[in-house]
């Protein structure tokens, strides 16, 4: 049977474009295009990321994943463009055979229901993970309105990296599992953790290497083995009760930097290793709450 022509409509091209890159190639006829454009803007919007973030030198990492994301932003404006001219230059289009609605429905399901959403979850499940800092626990090395990086390769089964005294962990809140926290790991099981006043011993080894701190938010360095890392005391402030805790079996001790401004391992307890599911990399960005861009932070390691 003929098939009449049915040529192709530019503004429906250019929003089935808008909604799916390359969509608006397959509207023309154009598969193997459509394919290659759908790739790329998965594959510069998703694992590129990850690669920038898990394995170039920290200061390449946020220029990297800026130059995936605008390159991914390019696809998907050539895409609609693309298909916009191509549809216009098609008035005499004769449709192929696969060319049915319920083809271009099936294939928008799978591809924005299925297909993307699988590759993003995938890479933040299993690789990298963004997050947004909303609170100064972790001050004075994270701030509130950082966004940061979590190596998600990290203290699961098959991993090589697990779970270390001194890391900044992202683990499940054990009061409210909806919610992720970051805290500093101090103790693991089998440890014996005493806290007092501003003074932290792990298996009797004293933390802090700095004198006593005599002034307002002081800021003190505490080490562990070859690590070292910041932290605050506000002296003058109600006195947290002291600790004196052996880590059980599967569990870990987390402590804020905040030492006087955070929720942690002291008020809601240990939390199981199992719920630890990533470890803070590094800052790729960074808002003041008061207003502006902090640029100075964008690429710091996570200490």
């Amino acid at each position: 049977m003929h098939t009449p022509n049915q040529p192709r409509k530019p503004l429906r091209a250019l929003l089935m474009s808008l909604v799916l890159p390359g969509f608006g190639q397959i509207y023309n006829g154009c598969a193997n295009r459509g394919i290659f454009l759908f790739l790329g803007f998965v594959i510069l919007s998703g694992p590129s990321l990850a690669v920038a973030a898990l394995y170039l030198p920290a200061p390449w990492t946020v220029l990297v994943s800026a130059q995936s994301l605008l390159s991914a932003l390019a696809i998907w404006i050539y895409g609609m463009v693309d298909a916009w001219r191509t549809a216009k230059r098609q008035a005499d289009y004769t449709p192929q055979a696969w060319q049915l609605s319920g083809v271009y429905v099936l294939i928008f399901l799978v591809c924005n229901t299925v297909a993307l959403p699988a590759v993003i979850a995938y890479v933040r499940v299993h690789q990298v993970a963004a997050y947004r800092i909303p609170s100064g626990s972790m001050s004075p090395g994270i701030l509130p309105g950082d966004y940061l990086f979590a190596d998600m390769r990290y203290n699961c089964p098959g991993c090589q990296v697990a779970v270390q005294r001194g890391d900044v962990a992202i683990f499940t809140y054990p009061n409210n599992r909806t919610m992720s926290y970051i805290k500093r790991v101090i103790g693991l099981p089998g440890d014996r953790v005493q806290i007092r006043g501003p003074d932290v011993l792990v298996n009797g080894k004293l933390l802090q290497k700095t004198e006593r701190p005599t002034l307002r938010n002081a800021a003190l360095t505490e080490r562990y083995d070859n690590r070292s890392w910041k932290v605050v005391w506000t002296v003058g402030t109600p006195r947290v009760p002291d600790v004196d805790v052996v880590v059980p079996p599967g569990q870990a001790f987390v402590m804020g930097d905040n030492r006087n401004g955070s929720q942690d391992s002291r008020n809601f307890g240990t939390v199981a290793l199992q719920d630890i599911v990533g470890k803070a990399m590094q800052i790729w960005f960074s808002i003041d709450p008061e207003g502006g861009v902090r640029w100075e932070r964008m690429g710091l390691t996570v200490e």
